[in-house]
């Protein structure tokens, strides 16, 4: 199982950016914390950060036929991008979007997420936490998805046999 984290623009200064509303931890503790995870449950992990839309959606587009899962943090470009959205209703993997604050608490305009609709789930509002969450999440997803398949392959062998 391979699971792609993207993180979106200016969370490469998390722990230094307005820290009463994301905390002080870095990108760089969270991607340990969840790299933890992964080894423990033996899952391929890979992170990628970008401040530009267009090799976020690349990215987005490289996970089709490579990864099981996405673990997504578009910030900014929540509020904005068709082209994300778009992305990632194109490759259909099990995505599940994350946010560090509560976007519903926050400025109008960041009350609205464009790309929520083609997520398979969302974790909002539990800080650096909320990522932990995500990777509980998409490993129960992958293992629902895996054990739908062996049961499709196991029906299906048991119909080519009689």
């Amino acid at each position: 199982m391979k699971i792609v984290v993207i993180q979106g623009p200016n969370l490469n200064m998390l722990g230094v950016r307005e820290q009463s509303v994301y905390g002080p931890m870095r990108l760089e503790q969270i991607h340990a914390q969840m790299k933890e995870v992964a080894v423990q449950n033996g899952i391929e992990i890979e992170f990628y950060q970008s401040n530009l839309e267009g090799e976020l959606v690349d990215r987005i587009q490289e996970c089709y036929g490579d990864a099981d899962g996405i673990i997504i943090n578009p910030a900014a470009y929540t509020h904005t991008s068709i082209a994300i959205r778009d992305a990632i209703a194109a490759v259909n993997l099990p995505t599940i979007e994350v946010h560090i604050s509560n976007i519903y608490r926050r400025e109008e305009f960041r009350q609205k997420s464009m790309t929520a609709p083609v997520c398979t789930s969302s974790v909002i509002g539990f800080g650096p936490f909320g990522y932990h969450l995500a990777m509980m999440g998409m490993m129960q997803i992958l293992g629902e998805i895996n054990a739908l398949r062996q049961a499709q392959q196991q029906q299906q062998q048991e119909t080519a046999e009689a």
